[in-house]
């Protein structure tokens, strides 16, 4: 991403909500993996790329690269919460499917009103209210990792390129989403997206 796409962002964030209010209850039975691509995956989107796959939450999984920070911190995109200035995490690239809106993973005992959960004790959302009173906190980057944009394939895509072999598949685990810090994620760094 380039900064000057930034102002975008925090207006686009201004805007983003109440579309994913709905409850866990609603969704398709929880299924979650990672997928890392092969090496020479052709497409630059993702190569080098462990993405974070859902399938319950619409008709085609909904998906967020895990490990592409860009170069630039939160604290840009929260301008106006001044105490996120010390704050060295990252923004993520998310992927390349509306890059003008902001999701969040963020890791909770109980489900946080307005999340969905992806799975174990880790849930998405892009509720700008419920990631405002996270940014607020104490600490606000524990458990949690802003993305711009997400990942998604049409029905039986991602079936069949995992079939082709430009996929390794691996059981989710949340540990492994934050672990490290925003500038070195687990497994592997790809060159930042600026």
């Amino acid at each position: 991403m380039r900064l000057p796409l930034l102002g975008t962002f925090c207006t686009l964030l201004l805007l983003f909500d109440a579309s994913w209010t709905r409850s866990a209850d609603d969704t398709k039975p929880l299924t979650a993996i990672f997928i890392t691509a092969r090496a020479e995956l052709p497409d630059s989107n993702f190569g080098d790329s462990t993405v974070l796959v859902l399938n319950n939450l619409g008709p085609a999984p909904i998906c967020i690269i895990i490990n592409r920070p860009t170069t630039f911190p939160v604290s840009q995109l929260f301008p106006q919460l001044k105490h996120l200035a010390q704050v060295r995490d990252k923004v993520y690239f998310g992927g390349p499917v509306e890059v003008e809106t902001v999701w969040f993973l963020l890791r909770a005992a109980k489900a946080p009103e307005h999340a969905i959960k992806a799975f174990d004790d880790l849930y998405i959302s892009a509720n700008r209210e419920l990631l405002l009173r996270l940014l607020n906190r104490d600490k606000p980057m524990d458990g949690l990792r802003i993305f711009i944009g997400h990942s998604g394939w049409a029905p039986g895509q991602l079936e069949a390129e995992i079939a082709r072999g430009d996929w390794t598949m691996a059981r989710a685990n949340s540990d492994a989403i934050f672990k490290g810090d925003s500038d070195r994620p687990w497994p592997s760094s790809p060159k930042p997206s600026t």
